[in-house]
């Protein structure tokens, strides 16, 4: 059956198709516009757990989504297609895991890693396994991409998208990161972890392709990451969320606020998108939590700004969603970010995803 046909044939007022991907959508990958690739990993987690199983969390509540966006009402018929994640990253993930507890327990005791010859040894192997899942990360995008494809990452925790930035830097020579999330992420190898959670933004600022970084909500940092972004010059600009917050009660608005976040950023942006950025009622399991943050609206409020200014959008990743053990809570906020945040980049990229719903308010 060709794709209209199924467009066609399918109601997108009932709910979604339990054997479908991912919103219930009945497309497969070849009839997809949009590929979502999970990466269920964690290993260099130091304070909560699971955001490992967010990318499934996401994918279960997914069927819960009303298909009818107000912003984007068409968006479900280019297709979002839920890639499979090999099996061995979430095996790794949890092996590797249990390895870095020690050495961060160590590390918590005031402990050299360095005179515990098998706790170096295993630090060694986890720097050397997070390595090969960001080069497989990036063929995984790349594969996508040459099939013409727009492809997002879907998160694990916040390191999961290097190998998907790497990947974007084959193809463009200079964009920027749009980087909405309580913490900085620019601590050098934190914990002796290379490729930590907390150390992505550092990581990512050694691709020569990134010309800018642009953090918006930052509530959370150490000296070393201030010296990062002093040292960085005007490559790094942050916006933390105690100066948006006193700039709002002096008379501010968030439309200017966007405006000035949305001029700092290159022509081409890549957003990467922490959960933990959002006040912490919509994802009380992620990992780090902080008070303070944005609302939901507010981040989509951005990221249409975003998608209407001219600038071009190459892709995006969600990350740091961890499901509850008794609600699916951060799951279901994740899955209606991710379907806004597919919105987003199929309207910057010119693809048909209908006009906006008004409704008559007389």
């Amino acid at each position: 059956m060709t794709k209209e046909q199924i467009i066609q044939n399918f109601d997108p007022s009932q709910p979604g198709l339990a054997d479908a991907t991912i919103f219930g959508l009945p497309f497969t990958a070849e009839q997809s516009e949009i590929i979502i690739i999970p990466v269920p990993w964690e290993v260099t987690v130091s304070y909560g757990a699971g955001a490992s199983e967010g990318p499934e969390a996401i994918f279960e509540a997914s069927f819960q989504v009303d298909l009818q966006h107000q912003e984007f009402p068409e968006l479900w018929k280019l297709g979002m297609y839920y890639d499979q994640a090999p099996e061995h990253w979430l095996k790794n993930s949890d092996k590797y895991k249990s390895l870095a507890q020690p050495i961060i327990e160590a590390l918590e005791s005031g402990e050299v890693i360095e005179n515990f010859p098998a706790l170096q040894s295993d630090l060694d192997k986890i720097n050397k396994v997070c390595a090969e899942l960001h080069a497989e990360v990036k063929e995984r995008v790349l594969h996508w991409i040459k099939k013409g494809k727009k492809v997002v990452l879907l998160g694990g925790d916040h390191s999961t998208p290097l190998g998907y930035y790497q990947a974007l830097a084959t193809i463009h020579d200079n964009f920027g990161i749009l980087h909405l999330d309580a913490h900085m992420d620019l601590r050098i190898a934190y914990e002796g972890f290379t490729y930590s959670h907390a150390s992505i933004m550092y990581n990512a600022l050694q691709i020569p392709q990134i010309t800018k970084l642009v953090q918006v909500g930052i509530r959370d940092f150490c000296e070393q990451e201030v010296e990062v972004v002093k040292n960085q010059g005007n490559r790094v600009v942050v916006h933390t969320d105690m100066d948006m917050k006193a700039e709002t009660f002096e008379g501010k608005t968030w439309q200017q606020q966007c405006d000035q976040i949305i001029a700092a950023l290159p022509q081409k942006v890549c957003v990467s998108f922490d959960i933990d950025g959002l006040y912490s009622w919509y994802c009380p399991n992620t990992g780090t939590p902080v008070p303070g943050g944005f609302s939901y609206e507010q981040a989509t409020y951005l990221l249409n700004k975003l998608a209407n200014s001219g600038k071009e959008i190459i892709g995006f990743d969600l990350v740091e969603v961890a499901p509850g053990e008794n609600d699916d809570w951060d799951g279901n906020v994740g899955a209606r970010m991710l379907f806004h945040m597919c919105g987003m980049l199929a309207k910057n990229n010119g693809m048909t995803v209908g006009e906006k719903i008004k409704f008559n308010k007389k």
